[in-house]
């Protein structure tokens, strides 16, 4: 059977590495694209394989069922990567019912057009569900978060990835459907939406503004470059066991304020400045409500058992990262102006893609 693979959020930042990656790689199957182009989708991140012939793109919310079942016929799902989600931590604070709407009530219709359709051979069909490691809560006494760890979200974001997990294994349980989670440290890399702390640093340091830092700076996340993140997806696709969850990190902790000092001493050399240069515009802010010290992931088991592991070194991840945002001013430009989102009426309104 010819895969029909539908991918939720493939307009993101981490789905549209991970649309491009299936669509070079697996020209045999069918890649659906499906995104709402809220503020964060972009589709000039998939210019490069907006005109191959198995590339599809539907401009569809997860909230919409009859348009997702509609999706579901016209092109013959046969598999669901789900990326689709609002992932920003602060934007929940401000709008917890967004979050719900999208991370819970979105992934609950997707299960179930998903079951619907694939009634006849549930076993026949994967649903793979992305998650995040904020889910785990906040680790205090050293350790790492595995697959094991309880769950304990602490913010309006992590409750409703945790509640979006957990609806996932219950389908699984309840309907006996093919389902794999995983979940994932923090991401960086080319085509990052501005708000997010790296490529907000970079586009700041160009400007020669201030570099907001929460707090004292002490927070710590794991960080894992993109395409490795995508790569890490195609091998739990192809590979992962029913049922089972894979944590996926870059075995990198940093401490905010490190990343931020490495960022400014990275853009001093790029930019010809004299070192220290950038530092003076960290400025520290109040911290965020519910702001959770440190995650850690222990990717041990995807290492071992998958044979994945992150290819590129944080140094030489945020070197290329950086370079690539100096050589995409435009594309900054277009996102912090919202340009971008005239794109799409552009080219795919008219037939153009």
């Amino acid at each position: 059977m010819e895969k029909a693979i539908l991918i939720t959020g493939g307009a993101g930042f981490i789905g549209s590495h991970v649309v491009q990656l299936f669509v070079e790689k697996y020209p045999q199957y069918r890649i659906v694209n499906l995104d709402c182009l809220t503020y964060a989708g972009n589709l000039e991140n998939l210019k490069a394989v907006e005109h191959a012939a198995n590339y599809f793109f539907e401009k569809v919310d997860i909230l919409d069922v009859p348009a997702l079942e509609d999706v579901f016929q016209r092109h013959g799902i046969t598999d669901v990567i789900h990326l689709a989600a609002e992932s920003h931590v602060d934007r929940s604070i401000s709008d917890p019912l967004a979050f719900v709407r999208t991370n819970v009530i979105g992934t609950v219709n997707l299960l179930n057009v998903a079951k619907a359709f694939w009634a006849e051979a549930l076993a026949e069909h994967l649903f793979y569900h992305v998650s995040t490691d904020e889910v785990y809560g906040s680790l205090h006494d050293g350790g790492f978060f595995t697959e094991t760890t309880p769950y304990d979200p602490q913010s309006p974001y992590s409750a409703s990835k945790a509640s979006s997990d957990h609806f996932v294994r219950a389908y699984a349980n309840t309907y006996k459907m093919r389902t794999v989670i995983s979940n994932c440290s923090n991401n960086y890399g080319p085509n990052q939406f501005p708000e997010k702390l790296i490529p907000l640093c970079i586009h700041n340091i160009k400007q020669g503004k201030p570099l907001p830092i929460y707090g004292k700076g002490e927070n710590v996340r794991d960080w894992l470059y993109v395409v490795d993140h995508a790569r890490a997806i195609d091998v739990v696709f192809h590979q992962g066991k029913t049922g089972e969850t894979y944590n996926i990190g870059g075995f990198n902790e940093w401490q905010n304020i490190a990343i931020v000092r490495l960022l400014c001493q990275k853009m001093d050399e790029k930019l010809g400045q004299a070192p220290g240069t950038s530092e003076q515009l960290i400025t520290f802010v109040k911290d965020r409500a519910g702001h959770d010290l440190r995650y850690a992931i222990d990717a041990t088991k995807i290492q071992q058992e998958l044979g994945w592991e992150p290819s590129l070194q944080f140094e030489e991840g945020i070197s290329l990262t950086i370079d690539w945002y100096l050589a995409n001013e435009e594309w900054l430009e277009r996102v912090t102006s919202g340009a971008y989102q005239a794109y799409y009426e552009a080219h795919y309104m008219k037939g153009e893609a």
